[in-house]
């Protein structure tokens, strides 16, 4: 029997792993469900009640700088000094009619042009976060159990079985990933069509979104390994979960507020997502406004820095190859008990 083909499987039957998938199905539902509620298409209705919202509110204001004028007039008049009010009550004016935009009234709407990068983040992250989970747990229950020692009796190769389960975890998540994100934006189009725009929806976005989603899979899996790798480190699930938790409670957000209170520049730039971020998205510009510059016009111009997908791209491949690395190595040297 193959070997691959038997992890496979072991990775389909695995009660964890299909709980942990259909929670983050769930979930990714859930936002395309709530998109699709919370957002309306503009017509002409739309237009007309925020046209009347607008005229509404620009009369209230009209209304009262009426009253605050009178009333300052009064008290001008009784000599009463009342620093409310300014020294000429004719400067006491409601704003102009086209202060008051007709687009503060409208509903939300969702525009899946400008709206499709920000959902891939959160759409890359939900898959990310259970492709680490079952990744860590595939191999850490195998260690805890003592499946791992039973499965090497029968094929004594220790790397082939290790990487064999590996090759068996990417595929399960690229079997997931990929229709996930087909149906994803399905939804998401479903959602711009009905109750938002898909104007200027070219084939070069189309295009720009595949590269998108391309780049997401790419992160899922990485990451998937990631989790994989730290499992098999220390032979329990616990121990890639706990250097998840550790790295993001302990790590970045310890280190985050460290370098805050140390004033240094570009605090984001020693953060982990915001290389996942500018991974996705291709560019990620940080900006410091304590190093503000004065320019021409008199306006700051704070000083930044880019973070673009090829630093994320050379961070998550060190990152890859130190962690199934060491994993591999360890496989390899130490003893099996």
């Amino acid at each position: 029997m193959s070997l691959y083909r038997t992890e496979l499987r072991r990775l389909v039957k695995r009660r964890f792993t299909r709980y942990m998938t259909l929670l983050g199905l769930l979930v990714l539902a859930a936002v395309v469900v709530g998109l699709f509620a919370t957002n309306q298409k503009i017509g002409a209705e739309q237009l007309a009640r925020a046209e009347r919202q607008a005229e509404q509110n620009y009369q209230e204001q009209v209304r009262w700088a009426e009253r605050e004028r009178a009333d300052c007039e009064r008290a001008r008049a009784s000599g009463a000094d009342d620093e409310r009010y300014p020294p000429d009550c004719a400067a006491i004016e409601a704003p102009p009619r086209e202060s008051f935009e007709t687009e503060w009234f409208l509903p939300a709407t969702f525009d899946l042009r400008g709206s499709f990068e920000e959902l891939a983040v959160a759409f890359t992250g939900i898959l990310a976060m259970v492709g680490f989970a079952v990744g860590a747990s595939f191999v850490g229950a195998e260690w805890s159990s003592g499946g791992m020692m039973n499965l090497l009796l029968w094929r004594p190769r220790r790397l082939t079985v290790l990487l064999t389960k590996l090759a068996a975890l990417l595929t399960g998540v690229l079997a997931v990933t990929v229709p996930t994100a087909l149906l994803w934006t399905a939804g998401l189009w479903l959602t711009a069509t009905f109750r938002g725009s898909t104007e200027q929806m070219t084939s070069g976005v189309w295009q720009s979104f595949a590269l998108t989603g391309l780049r997401a899979l790419l992160l899922v899996l990485v990451v998937a390994a990631c989790g994989f790798g730290l499992a098999s480190l220390g032979r329990h699930t616990a121990m890639a979960l706990g250097g998840a938790i550790g790295l993001v409670v302990v790590g970045q957000s310890g280190l985050g507020i460290l370098l805050a209170m140390a004033n240094v520049r570009f605090v984001e730039a020693w953060l982990l997502p915001t290389y996942a971020v500018a991974w996705l998205q291709q560019k990620v510009t940080l900006q410091d406004w304590q190093a503000c510059s004065a320019s021409y016009t008199g306006e700051c111009e704070p000083a930044t820095f880019d973070v673009t997908w090829q630093h994320s791209s050379v961070l998550f491949t060190v990152g890859l190859v130190v962690i199934l690395g060491a994993a591999l190595w360890t496989m390899r040297r130490r003893d099996i008990a």
